[in-house]
């Protein structure tokens, strides 16, 4: 099994960050303006929903920790996305991991890449300097 895996500084506390990465509003202001809510689950769509992850919460600790078991996806079906929160001075440090990958496939690579993206949008909406979210409902598949 394969992580990716980052670490980001933020200047915002943890109380002001864990909102963003526990919640599908947190989701929405961020990573995807596609998202929904129903049974316990989030569903972010992309591509005009012709891809859809879903993802349960499986365990939280505010506002230090919040873990997703991934519920979809060909590659994603049962990987974990984990944000750790650390107070650091006046700000937080985010140590992100999207774990459980069974190999280092192109799709793998391209999804670090995007993961990386999505941490400075991440920072960004934090720190009030919001970019909004990295994938709109109307965005076409690359």
């Amino acid at each position: 099994m394969v992580n990716i895996e980052h670490c980001i500084q933020i200047s915002a506390k943890p109380e002001a960050v864990y909102p963003l990465i526990a919640t599908a509003n947190g989701f929405g202001q961020w990573w995807s303006a596609d998202v929904t809510e129903s049974a316990g689950s989030v569903e972010l769509g992309f591509f005009n929903r012709t891809t859809v992850y879903r993802l349960r919460l499986k365990a939280e600790e505010p506002p230090d920790f919040a873990e997703w078991l991934s519920e979809t996806g060909d590659e994603w079906n049962g990987t974990r996305i984990i944000f750790r929160l650390k107070a650091a001075g006046s700000g937080t440090q985010l140590r992100f991991t999207h774990a459980g990958w069974r190999s280092t496939t192109d799709y793998f690579l391209s999804c670090n890449t995007t993961w990386g993206e999505l941490m400075y949008r991440l920072k960004a909406t934090a720190e009030g300097k919001a970019r909004g979210p990295l994938f709109l409902p109307n965005e076409l598949a690359y």
